[in-house]
């Protein structure tokens, strides 16, 4: 891995936390993620599945952990397994991790080989009741492909059909919603390296340069600070590509006057920063972009005030809604009729600003956490107002990542990344 040794603390703390969660009897299991095949001999980059990792930091692929708080025997309470390495394997992909490894790293003193998990789980299912298994219940997933612990739930639940059955899922939504001071320091540390690759860019952009070209020098910044690179798939939009929203094909040729909608940020430990910034390919907002770019600003300064603890994540976007109305009547992109006269379903404000304005975030962009409960201390969200208009060929939208504190406003991990209009300006004129 490109990133530094994580604290094993962070995993002790995040078993116990699930563990006490747990029913009587029970035992939970999570697989790592497959590698997934391309064609021929080809594979997609490993990337952990964000559960495993988030309970034990193991990132290695055919992994498999086990929690079971009330086994009679204290040594199979928590067990790893892992794929044994040999040889072969050290000189083709590299040493995979040793038992050793696997205990600094995770502080679990029980590690398997995986060729031993059937008859170990055997042993364990005589003495449990319930078997929790893991899902995926985001509220934005959408899942084609049979996973690896798809896979693995289907065996269990036919070799052991006369136990009972729980869900992770739930637990885990709540867990990871609320992040450790552990894990806020890697997010700190992924939005730190964001800020270097985003500095990079202002000195770069100018007339005629190619999309790719910014996101070539983005992910040059990103991994030469030990990130693995984008924490997801970079949107770099200029002109009227900004009106679409997710927007990749990152192919076209910046020209004099646009504006650029980058939606960028690096991973740091697989946790996610997720950044957007709007920026004039001439190095100076005409006077028209400038009033949107500001409203923008306003609507995300007083949406961050709102996001504060007991509030409920749909009565924020309601407030959201208010702001961004108010911005987009005195730019004259709304009238008092058009307010009138909406359908409260899809208000007038939709038109211009048709997408949420926060969401959870850590180990995924779009992370963990249940909506129906009312915001927490140390919660981490996205504020990403935008303001989108085809007829004028641009789109404006501004995002950082925010904690949510005991008392008074968010500390935004995001401060230092320059984000008024007059200093991306002076940033871009610079030289």
């Amino acid at each position: 891995m490109k990133y530094q040794p994580i604290d094993s603390s962070l995993f002790i703390n995040n078993r116990k936390n699930f563990s006490a969660k747990m029913k009587p009897n029970s035992l939970a299991v999570f697989n790592s993620n497959d590698i997934y095949p391309i064609s021929a001999d080809s594979t997609m980059p490993f990337d952990q599945h964000r559960d495993i990792f988030y309970l034990s930091g193991i990132d290695q692929e055919e992994s498999i952990l086990v929690l079971f708080p009330d086994c009679p025997k204290e040594k199979h309470r928590e067990i790893l397994f892992l794929k044994e390495t040999n040889e072969h394997i050290a000189v083709w992909e590299g040493e995979k991790l040793t038992k050793e490894a696997a205990f600094k790293t995770a502080g679990i003193q029980t590690v398997y080989w995986l060729q031993d998990l059937e008859k170990i789980l055997f042993e364990l299912s005589t003495q449990c009741d319930t078997f929790y298994i893991n899902t995926n219940e985001h509220y934005r997933a959408n899942v084609e492909t049979e996973t690896r612990e798809a896979r693995f739930t289907k065996w269990l639940l036919a070799k052991y059909p006369a136990h009972s059955v729980a869900k992770s899922n739930p637990i885990l939504q709540e867990l990871r919603g609320v992040k450790n001071p552990i894990e806020l320091a890697l997010m700190q540390k992924a939005c730190d390296i964001t800020e270097k690759g985003f500095r990079r860019i202002l000195n770069f952009i100018e007339p005629n340069v190619w999309e790719y070209e910014i996101e070539a020098e983005l992910v040059h910044e990103f991994i030469k600070n030990r990130s693995k690179g984008f924490a997801y798939t970079p949107i770099i939009a200029s002109g009227n590509n900004a009106n679409v929203l997710h927007y990749i094909e990152n192919n076209q040729q910046c020209k004099a006057g646009d504006l650029i909608l980058l939606d960028v940020a690096a991973e740091y430990a697989n946790y996610k920063s997720d950044l957007t910034r709007t920026v004039p390919v001439s190095g100076k907002f005409t006077d028209r972009q400038k009033a949107v770019y500001n409203a923008v600003n306003t609507v995300k300064k007083e949406a961050t005030k709102l996001l504060v603890p007991g509030t409920y994540w749909e009565q924020y976007h309601v407030e959201v809604g208010k702001l961004m109305t108010s911005e987009l009547l005195g730019l004259g992109l709304l009238d008092k009729a058009d307010v009138q006269n909406e359908d409260k379903d899809w208000p007038a404000y939709k038109k211009y600003f048709m997408h949420g304005t926060s969401h959870h975030i850590g180990l995924d962009t779009h992370d963990y956490g249940l909506l129906h409960l009312p915001i927490e201390e140390n919660m981490v969200f996205t504020v990403e107002p935008g303001i989108y208009i085809p007829e004028e060929g641009f789109g404006v939208r501004l995002e950082d990542d925010v904690v949510i504190q005991k008392s008074g406003e968010p500390f935004n991990l995001m401060g230092n990344i320059p984000i008024e209009a007059d200093e991306i300006e002076a940033l871009m004129n610079k030289n």
